[in-house]
């Protein structure tokens, strides 16, 4: 993973960027950077690691999110990452599941910072890839000037790579992990000034951005912005962020055959044992703020789960909204 020239890349979400979703987002940019949902480091030491860990080797560049508080687990995991094939291994300071607080991960780690930098080393002298953390601005009371600036002078003393701030607190407690999406308020500001101390570290920003346009305003004060919700609910945008962000002479996805390619896909994850559902629940913004959207999501929310859907559920849906644009326009 080239951090000089990453400009743009989509969050890790829970329960969203699996496998099929990443596959799909990679049809429409060629360049950002994707990231797994967050797999618990025990998970990846003891668990199923083709269903947890399996990629398509299009998803490249991809990063492998672990959770944990165990230097030496989490160093496990990330050598066992590395050597499934991942570009990059990242470090979760960030979530606020009730999951995660349980196992002592994620948001609540904001709390002990030297204990980050910690985890950050064992995973550095586990691995040549790269390691990265995504963290909030703090949690609770914590002051985030403070807060902040304790994680990141830890895990950059620690060798981080990177660390991407998502420009939030997190209230782990009187909050909701949905509620954590949306109620603290965003300071972008705070993130802006993390980057000017730290003007030789690469630091990132996440957070209710919804366009590519705020996007690449943030890039005027911070090496890296990362999309989550707007590119997963409307995912039509990520056409054009080779464009804007990598290089200016690279030609937007077109739609119709990223709806072909996702069809044979699904076909291909089928005939090997799986759900057309498993890929198209990923596919229902695609075509939001076009003629006919409507139709392609209801025809993807109730065909594609009906036994023997497979690709041409897709392409139906798709042609839905080619007549209603053809009804449109004439």
């Amino acid at each position: 993973m080239n951090y000089s020239r990453l400009r743009f890349a989509i969050a890790p979400m829970m329960d969203w960027t699996d496998r099929h979703c990443r596959f799909f987002h990679r049809r429409l940019t060629r360049h950002a950077l994707l990231y797994t949902e967050m797999v618990v480091a025990d998970a990846v030491i003891h668990g199923d690691r083709e269903r947890l860990l399996g990629f398509h080797a299009d998803e490249h560049p991809v990063a492998l999110q672990l959770g944990g508080s165990e230097p030496r687990k989490l160093a496990d995991a990330a050598r066992i990452g590395a050597a499934s094939g991942y570009d990059e291994i990242n470090l979760n300071v960030g979530c606020p599941s009730d999951r995660v607080q349980s196992g002592t991960f994620g948001a609540c780690l904001m709390r002990t910072p030297g204990l980050v930098a910690d985890c950050v080393a064992a995973m550095k002298a586990a691995v040549a890839v790269p390691v990265t953390v995504k963290c909030r601005l703090g949690v609770d009371d914590q002051d985030t000037e403070s807060a902040l600036d304790a994680v990141a002078d830890g895990v950059f003393a620690a060798g981080a790579d990177a660390l991407w701030v998502h420009a939030r607190k997190a209230w782990l407690e009187g909050l909701s992990p949905k509620q954590n999406r949306d109620i603290p308020p965003l300071d972008y500001q705070r993130v802006y000034r993390l980057k000017a101390r730290l003007p030789d570290r690469f630091v990132g920003i996440n957070g209710g951005i919804a366009t590519l346009d705020e996007a690449a305003a943030h890039l005027a004060h911070v090496d890296g912005v990362m999309l989550g919700r707007s590119a997963y609910h409307t995912p039509a945008i990520l056409a054009e962020a080779d464009r804007r962000f990598f290089d200016p002479g690279a030609v937007a996805a077109d739609i119709a055959g990223v709806v072909d390619e996702m069809a044979r896909y699904a076909d291909a994850h089928i005939a090997a044992g799986g759900r057309l559902s498993h890929v198209t629940r990923h596919m229902v913004g695609l075509c939001h703020g076009l003629p006919g959207a409507r139709r392609f999501r209801q025809i993807l929310s109730t065909e594609a789960t009906r036994p023997g859907a497979d690709g041409r559920v897709l392409r139906a849906a798709f042609a839905a909204v080619a007549e209603s644009a053809a009804s449109e326009a004439a």
